[in-house]
């Protein structure tokens, strides 16, 4: 029998529906029950393509014996973080605190009524294991200490709310001239750090100011362009890209990028896209690069776009060998046994598969191959055919015949559809406003640098979707399930959908009508944005709006970079591009005080917060050039990561261009080479 959840939009909390376990989704009915109980609640918080939240799911939460004991002594409730971030960044930040690291599944035991934490942690087996407890055994010692020991509770949860409630006190501290370069050399160091174990992650905020930092720091600890000469090789020639058919999984198990845990996000190839797209437009024109994006945008077309223009959330990472099978393999869809390989290629085609990647009889994953390349060079025609020929074995045809492939929404609707080839994974198919401003984004600066239409027509599709139809009675809202909207847009999706609007103004400058209508709009989403979630008394803006945040411990102001950029890195820049696209100074003066509200943690954290340091940069060195078409389809392909452009008709006689700094201009530019030399002077002016 189904319980609550089946009734669920998300694709995450509807793989929980048919647990025995009593769930409920986060909800004051919900949050009440367990007050007027008196019975703690058990939150669990995943999201739809988690390995070891799908393991969970199939042991500990579908057994009997632990749904019967956690049904009659907590209030159990599931929360989709891809939905709730700001519950998920509240709770993640206590279960760090309380054990010193974190991960998904989240499970935290709160309190009834005040909702503070007392216990958490991630994956819990059935049966003692991994140096974790049996579940079972886990519940009844927590309801045991919840029900015996009232003292030590109270102690706990004070210490808890007392740590969450200062976090968000940030000591006063000045912007200074040497804090800039500070940043930039830490958070280059991070990612330049390879001589350590373990998995390997794109973490695109940090290379993106690294690569930022090249123009302004050369420091005798890292080399900041080889390092993320480095991270751009190992994410086009490692097995996180599927060099078969295109788009990044999330992260490499293994330090040496062979292995991924082959979920795909759209959050993390949007950022690649558009990394990839700058070290292109700043000289690093490897084949592979290109290769990348193109296989990128093959696959976002293919699989991950909607009818209706917008993009797809994530695919797992586990699918069906069989329609027999009952639980779905991790990279199945995606890994080759030696012979397989030997049967589909011809032997020409597979000795120059060996040559070129890692091919070998006893594989690099569990006996089977994740295909991984040596260079950045172009693949030779051989290689391309082959890898069609893959292609055709996944998809049950060649690339050229595969324009769309049908999503598998659920693991039933996996298991019975009849796939000419294999078995894909599932689909997540909802619109995330902020996932989808960061592929928009992604292709715009692809579209720009690469002078690629086709990839600027599917970022204004995106674009347009969400401006048309996720406003719900003039609220901005995050989610959209096949047309219908849900929760209200928070501080990321602000501040995203912001940026990607400017993107595509300054995408779209041929077209003067066009950039007005993003440039208006980004205008109209910044003043509702500023309206509900601008901090007046502190400065920078809080993850929700104070009438959505009646039901959450602590109200947050996100600074730190995880997967995803900080909303707060974000939405400075944001603002100080605005300044010089509108010179409205209120723009430059809320940058300002943003940047003054969290300068203590850029000074004491500086690895925390990367995107604060590249909104720094935009304050420091921002500038404006007012230049005709022809000079902005020449610049459109360069790396100017503070600049900006305008199209001006009246320009002083004889000049090309005028190059601002903030409040002030430099004399008019009479040709290309003086235009150029004021450019560059003035994004390195710091």
């Amino acid at each position: 029998m189904s319980n609550r959840l089946a009734q669920s939009s998300s694709l995450y909390l509807r793989k929980h529906a048919d647990n025995p376990i009593d769930w409920w989704p986060w909800c004051d009915e919900a949050l009440e029950k367990s007050r007027t109980e008196d019975k703690p609640i058990f939150l669990s918080i995943g999201y739809s393509s988690c390995h070891w939240c799908t393991v969970m799911e199939g042991e500990a939460f579908s057994d009997a014996a632990i749904a019967e004991y956690m049904n009659a002594n907590f209030i159990p409730i599931k929360v989709d973080r891809e939905e709730r971030p700001e519950i998920d960044s509240i709770y993640m930040q206590a279960l760090q605190m309380m054990t010193g690291q974190g991960g998904w599944p989240l499970n935290v035991f709160l309190t009834p009524g005040d909702r503070i934490p007392f216990y958490g942690g991630t994956y819990f087996p059935i049966e003692p294991r991994y140096g974790r407890p049996g579940f079972l055994d886990l519940l009844k010692a927590i309801h045991n200490f919840y029900q015996t020991d009232k003292n030590k509770l109270e102690t706990v949860t004070e210490e808890i709310l007392t740590q969450l409630r200062q976090s968000m006190i940030l000591p006063p501290s000045e912007l200074t001239e040497d804090l800039l370069k500070q940043g930039l050399e830490t958070n280059t160091g991070v990612v330049g750090r390879n001589n350590y174990g373990g998995p390997r992650f794109p973490m695109i905020p940090y290379a993106d100011m690294a690569w930022r930092g090249t123009r302004l720091i050369s420091s005798p600890k890292v080399d900041g362009k080889a390092a993320c000469l480095q991270r751009g090789k190992d994410l086009v020639t490692g097995g996180i890209y599927d060099h078969v058919a295109g788009g990044f999984h999330r992260y490499t198990v293994d330090p040496t990028w062979t292995v991924p845990h082959f979920e795909k996000m759209l959050y993390d190839n949007g950022q690649i896209l558009e990394f990839l797209a700058d070290l292109w437009s700043d000289g690093e024109k490897q084949p592979a690069y290109q290769r990348a994006i193109n296989g990128t945008v093959e696959w976002l077309k293919r699989e991950m776009t909607a009818p209706e223009g917008y993009f797809y959330a994530a695919q797992d990472a586990d699918s069906f060998v069989t329609s027999q099978d009952k639980e779905p393999e991790e990279g199945a869809f995606y890994v080759w046994t030696n012979q397989e390989l030997e049967t589909f290629l011809s032997p020409a085609e597979f000795g120059e598969l060996q040559a070129q990647f890692t091919v070998t009889k006893s594989g690099n994953f569990e006996g089977k191959t994740v295909l991984q390349r040596w260079n950045c060079d172009e693949l030779e025609p051989l290689i391309e055919t082959a890898l069609a020929k893959l292609f055709a074995v996944r998809y049950g045809a060649p690339p050229a015949e595969v324009t769309t492939f049908p999503v598998a929404e659920n693991n039933q609707a996996a298991k019975e559809r009849d796939w000419p080839g294999r078995i894909p994974a599932v689909t997540d198919t909802k619109m995330i406003v902020a996932w989808n401003a960061l592929m928009i984004s992604g292709l715009a600066k692809a579209a720009r640098v690469l002078d690629n239409s086709e990839y600027l027509e599917l970022a204004t599709k995106a674009a347009k979707f969400v401006l048309e139809h996720q406003w719900v009675d003039d609220r901005f809202h995050r989610v959209n399930y096949d047309g219908k909207v849900a929760v209200l847009s928070q501080s990321e999706d602000y501040a995203l959908f912001i940026k990607a609007l400017i993107d595509l103004h300054q995408a779209s400058l041929q077209h003067p009508e066009l950039a007005d209508f993003w440039l208006t709009n980004a205008v109209k989403v910044q003043n509702e944005f500023d309206q509900y979630l601008w901090s007046v008394e502190l400065g920078g803006y809080f993850n929700t709006a104070l009438d959505d945040a009646e039901t959450l411990l602590i109200r947050e102001r996100s600074y730190m970079d995880n997967a995803t950029p900080a909303a707060n890195g974000v939405a400075i820049a944001n603002l100080v591009r605005l300044f010089l696209l509108t010179e409205d100074l209120n723009y430059l003066d809320r940058a300002l005080q943003a940047l003054e509200a969290f300068a203590s943690v850029m000074r004491q954290s500086p690895q925390a917060c990367p995107s604060l340091f590249v909104a720094f940069d935009w304050y420091c060195n921002n500038t404006l050039v007012r230049t005709n078409y022809e000079q902005i389809a020449k610049l459109n392909k360069q790396y100017l990561p503070t600049a900006v452009f305008k199209l001006d008709q009246n320009l002083p006689p004889g000049a090309i261009a005028l190059v601002c700094q903030g409040l002030k201009c430099k004399k008019p530019a009479q040709d290309e080479a003086e235009m150029l030399t004021q450019l560059h002077e003035s994004l390195t002016r710091t």
